[in-house]
């Protein structure tokens, strides 16, 4: 005899035809679901390629002061990051992003989500995770490889009017930077 579900509805089987109709039937495919970070999970991926120009930028220097550089360097640091040429080229989740200044060129390589190395705005070596924060704008927390320092991240946002908004954060300091295309 079957057995009684909580309903008290009897369940199971009542006859062998029955049982075997219930193994007949076919079964539908498994499929695993979609992973979490691929890009058909995400809405219209912003596209943040292009050739960009600074447009205003506020409490760099303050940024660096927190980082622990000395007055001149940023002073230099400061005169020199105020027209920086930003290049950046996507593909999917996979990010090249080339910012050139008269003092030095950084370039970095890196897919949302995967880990990778790059160096803090002073300079000194991390290791970094950017991840999707919302559709439009992604962040990256740092982690140094060597030695103790403010805990430092950056953030790049599209808007909707097409411009790109860059944060560079050193403990609770705050410094943004509001970027167009050329």
């Amino acid at each position: 005899r079957g057995r009684r579900s909580r309903a008290g509805s009897v369940a199971g089987p009542r006859s062998p035809r029955q049982a075997s109709l219930r193994l007949s039937r076919p079964r539908q495919p498994h499929l695993p679901p979609p992973p979490a970070s691929s890009s058909a999970s995400r809405a219209a991926m912003p596209n943040f390629s292009g050739h960009w120009k600074m447009k205003s930028s506020e409490n760099f220097e303050e940024l660096l002061k927190a980082l622990g550089v000395n007055v001149m360097l940023r002073k230099i640091a400061v005169a020199a990051a105020s027209k920086p040429a930003v290049e950046i080229k996507q593909e999917g989740e996979s990010f090249y992003i080339k910012t050139s200044t008269t003092v030095r060129t950084t370039e970095i390589n890196f897919k949302v989500g995967e880990e990778f190395e790059e160096q803090t705005v002073d300079g000194r070596p991390c290791k970094s995770l950017a991840k999707w924060e919302s559709d439009n704008k992604m962040v990256c927390e740092q982690r140094l490889l060597k030695g103790e320092g403010p805990k430092t991240g950056w953030s790049r946002e599209m808007t909707n009017d097409g411009e790109l908004i860059l944060t560079m954060t050193a403990d609770d300091v705050v410094c943004t930077r509001i970027y167009t295309r050329e």
